[in-house]
């Protein structure tokens, strides 16, 4: 079987949307993309599949609506935006959502959630329950009282973080790019394209960037490969894809080709919980 025709039985998806995914130029919700992003998510649902979102967001709607231009730079200014946004980002989801006869639940994260066994395992409980109820979990960082900018450093992180703890089957990451190329195609025209990943090597991991073209996301190439390297060993496959137009996802969960395709291969010596202390490790020193 082709790796792409497999995605049309995959049956817990994630699928990772970036800020710059959810906005216009001007940093205000593109609510057209918003409402063509949830009816996707509704038609998986009604095949009887699971789907978690993770949306980012919060801090550049927060930045929106209270008249600040362009991605705010202190800590203070970020979490406080973060918190007007994110009330303002799940009032449109929830409304959008049961416009469609779905139900949207929120879910905010902390580092602390996945490293300390007790709040793990609550999150854990935590999704099951919801995905049993037939609601739509939405996660974010919760970014109100974060003490890092970010604390995973992005939300592709973030979204391979919860792939393993909920053990998907598949990822979806939708950025500003089509997937990966061997050069930055935004400065390189000569940069080729990348279809299928079998094995995340060192080479590989290396050749991502940790730069976005974007000013409003976070997430770089490197943020993706890493998410790669965590969402396959912990047995899932994942896309990377262009996030423009939000359609690409059915076509995706079709089968089609779009984006590039990172095959799972579980790691049963993968631990979570060693990689996110190695995180806290690195960050000590």
């Amino acid at each position: 079987m082709n790796i792409r025709e497999r995605f049309k039985d995959k049956q817990r998806i994630i699928i990772k949307i970036g800020s710059s995914s959810l906005t216009h130029e001007t940093g205000a919700l593109n609510l057209t993309k918003l409402e063509i992003l949830v009816r996707e998510i509704c038609d998986i649902r009604n095949m009887g599949k699971e789907v978690i979102l993770v949306s980012s967001g919060a801090i550049a709607v927060g930045s929106s609506a209270i008249g600040i231009s362009g991605k705010p730079k202190e800590l203070e200014v970020k979490q406080a935006c973060a918190a007007i946004g994110q009330a303002k980002l799940m009032m449109i989801y929830q409304k959008l959502f049961a416009e469609y006869g779905h139900m949207a639940a929120q879910i905010l994260i902390t580092k602390n959630t996945m490293t300390n066994p007790v709040s793990r395992r609550n999150a854990y409980n935590t999704f099951q329950e919801l995905l049993k109820l037939g609601a739509v979990p939405i996660v974010n960082e919760n970014d109100t009282v974060a003490t890092y900018e970010i604390q995973f450093g992005d939300n592709d992180t973030l979204s391979a973080l919860v792939a393993s703890l909920i053990e998907a089957d598949l990822l979806i990451l939708l950025s500003d790019i089509d997937g990966l190329f061997t050069d930055d195609p935004h400065l390189n025209p000569n940069a080729k394209f990348i279809d299928v990943v079998e094995e995340l090597d060192e080479n590989l991991l290396h050749m991502g960037k940790s730069t976005s073209s974007s000013d409003v996301g976070t997430g770089g190439m490197s943020a993706k490969l890493s998410a790669a390297k965590i969402a396959t060993t912990s047995g899932a496959d994942m896309v990377i894809a262009n996030g423009e137009d939000f359609h690409v996802i059915h076509k995706i969960m079709q089968g089609q080709s779009y984006g590039t395709v990172f095959t799972g291969r579980k790691d049963h010596s993968f631990s979570l919980v060693d990689y996110l202390r190695s995180i806290n490790h690195r960050e000590e020193k």
